[in-house]
């Protein structure tokens, strides 16, 4: 955590061309999980539209966001009605971030996030980063709080285990960015596992279902004591653990000659191609 607090998050308040259709996408409520999706799908089409590096983790995002649709449809839950505002909930926290970020509000922008979109548009680090950064803002400092706003009582015991459920679908996304990775970088990199390291422990899906737990707990800690400092030391916590993760994902001490080696494979084959390669892994793993 002290790495965090070493943290300037104003060094990625970037300046840059605001769009209005990216504001029009962004700049109300979500009404729905299928408006959810809807505007998710248009965001990251127009995104990719404008070589936009945000767009990375959004082909990530919402296709997770397609396969809870397509859970709570299926009776994969429980709590149907709970699992809709769960996932509207979570969304929202993404869209106000990126709203806020998109016209320049850098102040209501959290610093996970701030961290998060400002690497992606200045488009200087890797592709893999990119998306990585967006996991770690959304699942280690949103997804505590849309918790505590949907609520996990009454039957915390049947929401936890809906909120568990989740991790079914992570699994096959996390896995399918991986063998993304592994085909993208493979020409550059002779042992990609070896080469990613630091970032397969840094967001791996057991660090992903820890940090999931974590957020479970900390709405249960926010839930049982309603006392504004226990909700300070809870979003403090929040925040030191999304920009400490955030510092070593842009940090992960890849040797200098890899690091040379992954960006020389991002140059040759384009920015396009390598959100394809990340879209056709993620599509064929959640229609398997």
């Amino acid at each position: 955590m002290n790495r965090a607090l070493r943290v300037r998050t104003g060094a990625w308040e970037r300046d840059h061309a605001t769009d209005s259709e990216l504001v029009e996408l962004t700049d109300r409520p979500f009404e729905s999980v299928a408006d959810v999706r809807t505007r998710l799908d248009r965001l990251e089409e127009r995104l990719r539209e404008r070589n936009d590096r945000r767009a990375v983790f959004l082909t990530v995002y919402a296709r997770m966001t397609r396969e809870m649709q397509r859970g709570i449809e299926d009776g994969a839950f429980s709590d149907a009605a709970w699992m809709r505002a769960y996932v509207v909930s979570f969304a929202e926290y993404y869209r106000r971030a990126f709203s806020a970020f998109e016209r320049g509000r850098f102040d209501a922008v959290p610093d996970p996030w701030r961290i998060a979109f400002g690497t992606a548009v200045t488009g200087d680090n890797l592709v893999v980063q990119d998306a990585f950064l967006g996991i770690n803002a959304h699942i280690n400092y949103d997804l505590a709080l849309a918790l505590c706003d949907v609520r996990i009582d009454p039957d915390r015991r049947g929401k936890y285990a809906d909120h568990v459920g989740v991790d079914d679908v992570l699994l096959r996304l996390v896995d399918a960015q991986q063998d993304a990775l592994t085909e993208l970088y493979a020409p550059g990199i002779a042992d990609v596992d070896a080469a990613l390291g630091r970032f397969d422990e840094t967001v791996s899906y057991h660090a992903l279902t820890e940090g999931r737990i974590q957020a479970w707990r900390i709405a249960v800690v926010l839930t049982d004591f309603e006392w504004l400092p226990v909700e300070r030391y809870a979003r403090w916590t929040l925040r030191a653990t999304a920009v400490g993760g955030a510092s070593l994902v842009r940090s992960p001490g890849l040797d200098p000659t890899v690091l040379r080696a992954l960006r020389r494979v991002e140059r040759v084959r384009g920015e396009a191609e390598m959100l394809d390669v990340l879209e056709r892994r993620l599509d064929a793993a959640v229609s398997a």
